[in-house]
């Protein structure tokens, strides 16, 4: 008889409280400081109040969750289910794996915490493989190892429209993000595996997404083992605060990727939005594996 196996991720994964209901798994809120309060994602802070306090000069920072909170959760969980693979946010990016990946040492091998080095739209679709692969029969041991092995099959792509939450992080100089506003220089960084990197330079929002476009189809046929038209990977949008654009965008992308699996268009998750600020487009690219 097979286990009943339980998947559990964080809202890093932009999967809200009521599709987690709908998907018959578990998500941990993340926390946010803002001006001192500690908020939690999608429990008492929205994307929209989340974009009015950013936009409205106020200091955000971000963190993860507790000990206790993330214990309180695999406890709660184990009282139905035999096995639990806790998906968190990249290694790369926080330090929620090490967390995990220490308090699972109590478990006996019923919590396995997977570092598959991905986040937002990417990761949910993480989540998604390891639905299926449990509905297969998979233990949580033998979905860690698959999602592991399948950590670098994915990238993501992200233009942004300011210069403004960089510099406010810290991770660009202020007299780099003045020049750049007046150049209206418009970046393209990209996520694949540990951390978010700059990729490229633009001028235009037009011509960011040609580049985007362009390394997609540059990843799918040579990282991914895909055809050009997008046979074989799955393709996602994710936005900041510009759903229209959005919809533009994923119209752009199908005509361009005929045969690739259009998975969801979603907001971009907090704590990548904390540090790019409002106007971003981003296209992720996961390769078939499962």
């Amino acid at each position: 008889m097979s286990k009943k196996i339980a998947v559990i991720t964080d809202s890093n994964s932009g999967i809200t409280q009521a599709e987690a209901k709908n998907l018959g798994i578990k998500v941990i809120p993340m926390p946010f400081m803002i001006d001192g309060v500690e908020f939690l994602e999608d429990i008492n802070l929205t994307q929209d109040e989340f974009y009015e306090k950013l936009m409205g000069d106020c200091t955000i920072s971000t963190s993860q969750p507790g000990p206790e909170t993330v214990l309180e959760f695999w406890d709660e969980t184990l009282k139905e289910y035999d096995e639990i693979v806790h998906i968190p946010m990249s290694s790369g990016l926080s330090g929620s794996f090490q967390t995990a990946r220490m308090l699972a040492e109590d478990y006996d091998g019923r919590v396995q915490p997977v570092n598959n080095q991905r986040i937002s739209v990417t990761m949910r679709q993480s989540v998604i493989d390891a639905i299926k692969l449990a509905s297969e029969g998979f233990d949580a041991a033998q979905i860690k190892e698959k999602l592991e092995e399948d950590k670098f099959n994915s990238s993501i792509y992200i233009c942004l429209d300011t210069l403004e939450y960089l510099k406010k992080g810290g991770r660009l100089t202020p007299a780099a993000a003045l020049l750049g506003s007046l150049l209206k220089i418009k970046p393209v960084l990209q996520i694949q595996g540990e951390k978010l990197d700059k990729f490229a330079t633009c001028r235009t929002i037009a011509k960011a997404k040609t580049v985007m476009i362009d390394q997609a189809r540059k990843d799918i046929v040579e990282r991914f083992g895909g055809t050009e038209t997008g046979e074989g990977v799955y393709i996602s949008v994710a936005y900041t605060y510009n759903e229209e654009n959005a919809v533009a965008f994923v119209k752009e992308i199908k005509e361009t990727f005929p045969d690739a699996t259009f998975s969801f268009m979603d907001k971009l998750s907090l704590s990548v939005s904390c540090h790019i600020g409002p106007g971003a487009l981003a296209i992720a690219i996961t390769k078939k594996s499962f």
